[in-house]
């Protein structure tokens, strides 16, 4: 059967080249079944025509195809439907499925999807003030570099670190780069069976939480706090206890003696940016050796410090063991990553290696050998280095906004960072204020998810500089500072 030339068209909406678009067309139709091997296809010129391209694109196309067996060339007869083109297995399904039938409020054993973690809309890239942390800047970010290097870690060379199953392994490459070079930076000395590469640093917190705490163990946090540690800790079914941070973060006097393992963010306390000071940490330290608790150290952000140098992890501190220390390359990369690390004792590395194998064995080789070579190249500290000047930048930029328009900010970080801690007035409700501001193309951050579920806390949002320019800064506070004065004057 000849394949009709009708049957094509340009989506211009296709997230690809048009070579790439005819080939996705011809795919697709032959694994559904509607072209149908030895049907022939429109020839080139007819193609071309049809749609409006040189034939080149589409005699590039074709021979694409023939290469991965959708299609063979016969001579000067044209191109067919190759009788050894993959198909898709077809089913005798019933037209209908039955989901009624299942009563799920008594089948489903657990429940996720009541969890409520931070507000923003799925969109927010689209509009035009949005002050949302966490998120990376693509004016910032070294395409170029990191295209080469996922190219050379796709090469043959590198072939088996990125099709072999490591089962419970890492890239040795990768952990030797942050065993040398990146721990350092921090303090930390660690050999490589004290590192464990995760999915994140959401990933690292499941993974202590899961290994460090039982039904019988009691968990400490910061308040307010990362809003997925605190989902994390409940599906241990630990006891919890919320400890208010201050301008020096968490302080150790309110740890009750009960308590078996504190989570802390000593160097930008999430979400106030507090910086633990020196002293406080050695407090700590000796709190814990003292009433035998363990230390979860998320050390998020310490690659962003550009108001003064970043002190001292507190896992460097550590003398006896007792700090697990986590990182992430999300907010020095791109979240997209999902890449982070742990350090802690081999006793503890071996106990998360073995979960993390039975859950998700490991991060993809081709993203670990693609790190590793952005990393031992230098693009990393490159790319870190141009974040930092225009985090400072655009940091001095909404200080300066935020002063003009008398907003209150709630926590100021001593080093540096990608966000402000707000406070508003009393009487505004600031998940409500989110709503109108949406409707003026600004984005917020309310604060009320950082908060333990009994502590009705609306006065605090969050305005992150990271995924705004420094020019639509001044209007985005000023139209915030407006929103707010209409909620106080109602």
């Amino acid at each position: 059967m000849a394949i009709s030339v009708e049957t094509f068209f340009l989506d211009p909406a296709y997230e690809g080249t048009l070579q790439q678009q005819i080939q996705h067309q011809v795919i697709e139709a032959i694994l559904a079944g509607r072209y149908r091997p030895g049907d022939r296809l429109p020839s080139s010129r007819k193609l071309a025509e049809h749609l409006g391209l040189s034939r080149i694109t589409v005699t590039l196309a074709y021979t694409d195809l023939v290469a991965s067996d959708y299609l063979s060339a016969r001579g000067r007869s044209g191109y067919y439907v190759s009788d050894s083109a993959p198909q898709t297995p077809s089913f005798d399904l019933p037209r209908h499925r039955h989901e009624r039938d299942v009563d799920w409020s008594r089948s489903i054993g657990q429940r996720f999807s009541n969890y409520q973690g931070l507000v923003r809309p799925p969109d927010w890239r689209d509009y035009r003030y949005p002050f949302i942390y966490g998120q990376a800047d693509a004016s910032l970010f070294d395409h170029a570099n990191w295209r080469q290097c996922a190219l050379q870690a796709l090469g043959q060379r590198d072939f088996e670190a990125m099709t072999s199953d490591y089962y419970d392994r890492d890239d040795p490459q990768l952990i030797e780069f942050i065993t040398r070079h990146i721990l350092p930076r921090r303090g930390i000395r660690a050999r490589a069976q004290e590192v464990l590469l995760t999915l994140g640093a959401q990933n690292a917190l499941w993974l202590s939480a899961q290994i460090l705490l039982t039904q019988r163990r009691t968990a400490a946090m910061e308040s307010p706090c990362y809003a997925g540690l605190r989902e994390a800790l409940a599906q241990t079914r630990c006891k919890t206890l919320s400890i208010p941070v201050d301008d020096a973060g968490l302080p150790p006097d309110a740890i009750t003696p009960d308590v078996d393992v504190v989570y802390t963010t000593p160097s930008h306390h999430a979400p106030t940016n507090a910086t633990m000071p020196l002293e406080r940490r050695r407090d700590l330290l000796e709190r814990a050796a003292r009433d035998d608790f363990m230390v979860v150290e998320d050390d998020y952000e310490f690659e962003i410090s550009f108001v003064n140098p970043p002190s001292p992890a507190l896992k460097s501190l550590d003398e006896s063991g007792r700090v697990v220390y986590i990182g992430s390359f999300s907010k020095s990369l791109f979240p997209g990553l999902r890449l982070g690390y742990l350090v802690g004792a081999e006793p503890f590395i071996r106990e998360a290696r073995a979960l993390r194998a039975l859950v998700l064995r490991h991060p993809p080789g081709h993203i670990q050998r693609t790190v590793a070579y952005f990393l031992s190249l230098g693009h990393y500290d490159a790319q870190v280095n141009r974040t930092r000047q225009a985090f400072r930048r655009r940091r001095a930029v909404m200080e300066e906004a935020i002063r003009d328009h008398g907003l209150t900010i709630a926590g100021r970080g001593t080093f540096g960072g990608s966000s402000f801690w707000m406070r508003a007035p009393d009487g505004v409700n600031t998940s409500a204020l989110f709503e109108t501001l949406k409707q003026q193309q600004v984005v917020i951050e309310p604060g009320r998810a950082f908060f333990p579920e009994d502590e009705e806390n609306h006065r605090y949002y969050r305005l992150a500089y990271s995924s705004i320019r420094a020019e639509r800064i001044p209007e985005g506070i000023r139209r915030i500072a407006e929103a707010i004065r209409q909620e106080v004057r109602q």
